[in-house]
C-alpha cells in the first residue's frame, strides 16, 4: 500500500496563532517544518527552492531528519528576478534565460545534496497573455532546451515537469498533460516525468485518472498532488471535498500503474485560516480510506468485467456498495 504521505510546508503557516500566540511576521522554514512534524502520519515534506533553502543543504536535511521527516524532494520557484515575470525559460532576455536555468542546476544540486532525487518544475511564468505576444516556435524551442539542460545536469536526479492551465500567465505554455508530455518527448532526457496535481488537471478539463496513465505511458509519473476544487481554479481544498469519486480513480489507477512514490498534499489552509495540522491529518485519513476502497476494487473480478464491458451501471454499483454500504 502507498503509505508515504508528504506535504506542502507553507500550508503550515496558516493560523499561525493556534502554534505561536506571540510570534510577529511570519514564521520560518523550520519553525513550519517543527509545525508539520506534529502531524500523525505525515512522513515527507518538500521544500521549494530557492525560498526555503537559504543555508546549508545538509545542515536542512539534517534538522528535518531529526523532526523525524524525509525530504521528498525539492520544487522550483521562480520568483528570485522580477524578469521572471516575462518567463523563466521562455524570457526573450538571454541573460534572464541562463539565470532560470542555472537556478534550477542549483536546485537540483541543493536537492541531492539533502538526500532527495527528485525535482519538481512548475514553469508557471512561460506563457502568455495576449494573442501576437509570443513566436510560438521559438518560446517552445526555448522550453524544451531549458528543460533539456536542467535534466541533464544531473541524470540520477528525476525532474518532474509540473503542468497547469493558467496562472501566473493567462495562459500557460505547458498546460496539460498532452502537452507536457510532447515536451518531454521533444527533450528526450530519460530522468524526465510528470508531476499530476488533481486541481489541475480538473481544470485543465482532464479526467485526472487518464491523465496518470497516459502519463504512465508514455514517460513517468513521477509525482501526485492531491487537493480538490470545483475545476475553475486551484482552489487547493482538501482531499474529496468536491470530487470524492474521481479522487478514488486516480487512486485506483496509479495502484493499477504501480506508482510507489509519496502522495503529497498541495492544499491551501491557509487562504480560509484552517488549522494545519488538523487539515493535513484529514487529508491521510481520507486518503488511508480512500486507498483501502482501492486495494477492494482493485481485487473485486465484477469491476474488472463491469470495466470490460464499458457497463456504467454495474460499475457504479459496485464503487457506489464500495463508499456508501450500499
Amino acid at each position: 500500500m502507498l503509505s508515504r504521505f508528504a506535504t506542502r510546508l507553507n500550508s503550515f503557516a496558516s493560523a499561525p496563532h493556534l502554534q505561536w500566540p506571540d510570534l510577529s511576521g511570519k514564521p520560518g522554514m523550520m519553525q513550519m517544518a517543527e509545525r508539520a512534524a506534529t502531524v500523525r502520519g505525515l512522513t515527507d515534506v518538500d521544500l521549494n527552492f530557492p525560498d526555503h533553502v537559504s543555508g546549508e543543504p545538509v545542515d536542512i536535511a539534517r534538522r528535518i531528519g531529526d523532526l523525524g521527516l524525509s525530504i521528498n524532494g525539492l520544487a522550483m520557484r521562480y520568483y528570485t528576478n522580477p524578469a521572471f515575470k516575462r518567463g523563466a525559460f521562455t524570457n526573450p532576455d538571454a541573460a534572464v534565460r541562463r539565470e532560470a536555468i542555472d537556478l534550477t542546476k542549483r536546485g537540483i544540486d541543493a536537492a541531492r545534496a539533502m538526500g532527495a532525487a527528485l525535482m519538481t518544475i512548475w514553469l508557471g511564468q512561460d506563457g502568455f497573455d495576449y494573442n501576437f505576444q509570443l513566436d510560438y516556435g521559438q518560446a517552445w524551442d526555448w522550453e524544451v532546451a531549458g528543460i533539456r539542460e536542467v535534466a541533464e545536469h544531473d541524470p540520477d536526479c528525476r525532474v518532474s515537469i509540473e503542468y497547469k492551465p493558467d496562472e501566473p500567465r493567462a495562459q500557460s505554455l505547458l498546460r496539460d498533460a498532452a502537452t507536457t508530455l510532447l515536451a518531454i518527448v521533444e527533450a528526450g532526457s530519460p530522468n524526465l516525468g510528470v508531476t499530476v496535481d488533481f486541481a489541475h488537471a480538473l481544470y485543465a478539463g482532464e479526467q485526472p485518472a487518464l491523465a496518470a496513465h497516459l502519463i504512465n505511458r508514455r514517460s513517468r509519473l513521477l509525482g501526485v498532488h492531491l487537493n480538490d476544487g470545483y475545476g475553475k481554479r486551484d482552489d487547493g481544498l482538501m482531499v474529496g471535498a468536491v470530487h470524492l469519486r474521481s479522487t478514488l480513480e486516480l487512486l485506483h489507477q496509479i495502484r493499477r500503474d504501480g506508482f510507489d512514490g509519496a502522495l503529497y498534499f498541495d492544499t491551501f489552509p491557509d487562504m480560509s485560516g484552517l488549522d494545519p495540522v488538523a487539515e493535513c491529518e484529514a487529508n491521510i485519513a481520507t486518503v488511508r480510506r480512500l486507498l483501502e476502497i482501492a486495494d477492494g476494487l482493485a481485487g473485486d473480478n465484477g469491476l474488472a468485467d463491469a470495466l470490460a464491458r464499458q457497463d456504467a451501471v454495474a460499475s457504479q454499483r459496485i464503487v457506489n456498495r464500495a463508499l456508501l454500504g450500499a
